[in-house]
């Protein structure tokens, strides 16, 4: 299912119970890492080339496993060859204190 890019105020935001980040993706990094936010950005860092989307992969990969969900709940909206992505996530189990600080908690119980 494709949908469209959200306009969000912040690097995060809940659809339903769908997380929508946006991401600005480091490649090639020393280690796979959730930095802070940049922007409307979150930045992440794999330590996977950006090489025909392997970078992108591996950070889906990377992220199903810090938030407890399997890698198909993750959908790559745009970015798959592009430093800057937005990702959805379908209900996820534990996210990390940068995005849960960012989250309202009126959204989160919605």
């Amino acid at each position: 299912m494709t949908h469209k890019r959200l306009a969000m105020n912040s690097f995060c935001a809940w659809e339903g119970e769908t997380l929508v980040l946006n991401i600005l993706g480091k490649p090639g990094a020393k280690q796979d890492a959730i930095g802070k936010a940049k922007g409307n950005q979150l930045k992440i860092s794999v330590t996977a080339s950006p090489v025909a989307g392997r970078a992108t992969d591996h950070m889906v990969r990377f992220l199903a496993k810090e938030i407890g969900v399997p890698v198909n709940a993750i959908e790559v909206v745009f970015g798959r060859f592009n430093i800057n992505k937005q990702l959805r996530i379908k209900a996820p189990g534990n996210l990390p204190s940068v995005i849960s600080k960012q989250l309202p908690q009126e959204e989160k119980n919605s």
